[in-house]
């Protein structure tokens, strides 16, 4: 899998999800076999570029490359000046967010609504490639099938990004219209594939190895793109990786390396936002690593209470240290609600 000079290790993608995949996050789902991330979604607008909130989004700091950045905004040019600005701070792939569903970037006509503004779109993915190719940059984009059931528009726009020079396509099996309820169709991504010539990427209700076979061969994509799958659950790249190359089920993880892999993350949750921040920050993460685990939900009410990093991080070691006395591998969980909307702001793929 090759996005413009740059040869990836596989092709199993983590999501961008806004409030989820910032650093920590991205390098343990590397660490645990995902070839690619991308970054939360910046802001385009310069006068955010500063602020603490996009400062630690666009974080890189000793990330494995290649370093994907998503920026999102509705102006080609303050667009094109965000992807300059992104490269000039390490960015060697710039990602078009044409994907989110959130109402606080719909109502600006950002994210999944640039799909209903055809000539605007286009415009933006022209005005990011024009700045990109230069400096060697390829630059993808994400989006959704459609804006609503009667308008799902995702095969025409993207031989119109193919032809201004995107190099690479995700899709969300949804329109904008379901968020993220119902289920993800394939039969859009399957269109858009057999179309183009440049790689598709298929995203949604990606879950399990036996949906990743399926995915990958219903739709003849190019890679997979997880997101929710993977929040609390970062070993599901290392699993399907597994199960594609053998087509068998690599046996859960121990519950010392989930407990191991998790302390890691939480050190470097805190180290990225600080003390009050990153124990606030930490609850959404801790939950969903329990989530579904026998006694998860009692223990997540009790986590929640706590008020400092190192009594968070013992609280969380202790809870697996009793859970290992019983299992040695983690049981399995409780799938993730695919109706459920995403714990953050915006962005959730």
């Amino acid at each position: 899998m090759q996005i413009g000079p740059h040869l990836l290790p596989n092709r199993l993608f983590v999501a961008p999800m806004a409030g989820v995949t910032d650093r920590p996050f991205r390098q343990l789902c590397r660490r645990l076999g995902a070839g690619y991330a991308v970054s939360e979604m910046v802001t385009s607008r310069k006068e955010l570029w500063n602020s603490l909130k996009t400062s630690r989004r666009a974080d890189h700091s000793g990330e494995p490359g290649p370093i994907a950045v998503q920026i999102a905004g509705t102006d080609a040019a303050m667009l094109a000046e965000a992807a300059v600005h992104n490269i000039e701070r390490g960015a060697q792939i710039i990602d078009i967010n044409m994907g989110c569903p959130a109402k606080k970037v719909c109502n600006k006509w950002a994210g999944s609504a640039l799909m209903r503004n055809e000539a605007l779109a286009l415009e933006i993915a022209e005005a990011v490639v024009a700045v990109c190719a230069p400096r060697g940059v390829p630059v993808t984009l994400k989006m959704r099938t459609g804006w609503s059931a009667d308008e799902r528009n995702a095969l025409r726009l993207a031989r119109l990004f193919e032809a201004a020079g995107i190099a690479m396509l995700t899709i969300h099996g949804r329109t904008r219209e379901q968020g993220y309820k119902g289920l993800a169709e394939y039969d859009t991504i399957a269109a858009v594939k057999a179309a183009l010539a440049i790689p598709v990427v298929a995203n949604g209700d990606i879950d399990s190895p036996e949906k990743a076979r399926d995915v990958l061969a219903y739709t003849g994509a190019d890679a997979l793109m997880i997101g929710r799958a993977a929040q609390g659950r970062p070993w599901i790249f290392r699993e399907v990786t597994h199960f594609l190359a053998t087509g068998e089920h690599l046996a859960a993880p121990t519950v010392a390396e989930a407990r191991d892999w998790f302390t890691e993350h939480l050190h470097d949750h805190y180290g990225l936002y600080g003390e009050l921040s990153g124990m606030r920050s930490a609850r959404k993460h801790i939950g969903w690593a329990v989530r579904g685990l026998p006694g998860g939900e009692a223990f997540r009410q009790h986590m929640n209470t706590l008020e400092h990093c190192q009594a968070q991080l013992q609280a969380l070691r202790d809870w697996f240290d009793e859970l290992g006395q019983t299992h040695d591998r983690l049981p399995p969980a409780a799938a993730a609600n695919d109706d459920q909307v995403p714990a953050d702001e915006a962005g959730v793929a």
